[in-house]
């Protein structure tokens, strides 16, 4: 197995009942559970990013009481709130690596996200030989993206799983997934 398989965010603040709520977000939660107990085996690893951001300040600037949903958003995915556990759809059973991301900053990319014993996705998949990676997640337009290419620029090759991804808007999950692919990557269904 030389393969690891991302899966981005997918939190109870990005899913349907959260404070940044993806539509669909439940169903890719459900979905990727599937897809873990059929073909876990398959990875090297199994990678979850989660959102992990300060109660006690803004987070850089990340979190607005006027957001602009670009660049400063809502207050999300607070470290040790419901916002920022795991979807309940979303069976971790599986997952061998947990990385948290943001805790203090602005973070969108899985590669951002650090470990309890402080190593990172570079880290894991340098250790471990690994340069091909299937991604999942939330959103689709905005972490999912940014993972995506910041795997690119780190030379590894990449897949996303359509079906296993949910954006914000329709508009901009598809430019996303468009620029995805003109950086390097595939795209590709889960059954595959």
């Amino acid at each position: 197995m030389t393969r690891a398989l991302f899966l981005v965010d997918v939190q109870n603040d990005f899913t349907e009942h959260g404070a940044l709520a993806v539509t669909g977000g439940d169903a890719v939660a459900r979905r990727i559970s599937e897809f873990l107990s059929a073909h876990a085996d398959e990875y090297e690893l199994v990678v979850a990013s989660r959102d992990w951001h300060d109660g006690d300040n803004d987070n850089g600037g990340h979190f607005s009481d006027s957001p602009d949903f670009i660049d400063t958003w809502p207050v999300h995915c607070v470290g040790g709130t419901f916002g920022a556990e795991y979807d309940e759809g979303f069976d971790t059973s599986r997952v061998t690596d947990h990385l948290k991301k943001g805790q203090g900053k602005p973070a969108y990319s899985l590669f951002e996200g650090v470990g309890d014993d402080g190593r990172t996705a570079n880290d894991l998949l340098d250790a471990h030989g690994i340069r091909d990676i299937d991604i999942a997640g939330l959103a689709t337009d905005y972490c999912v993206r940014a993972s995506a290419l910041d795997a690119l620029a780190a030379g590894r090759r990449v897949r996303v799983l359509t079906d296993l991804v949910a954006g914000v808007h329709p508009e901009s999950s598809e430019r996303a997934l468009a620029e995805i692919v003109r950086a390097g990557a595939e795209l590709v269904e889960s059954d595959t």
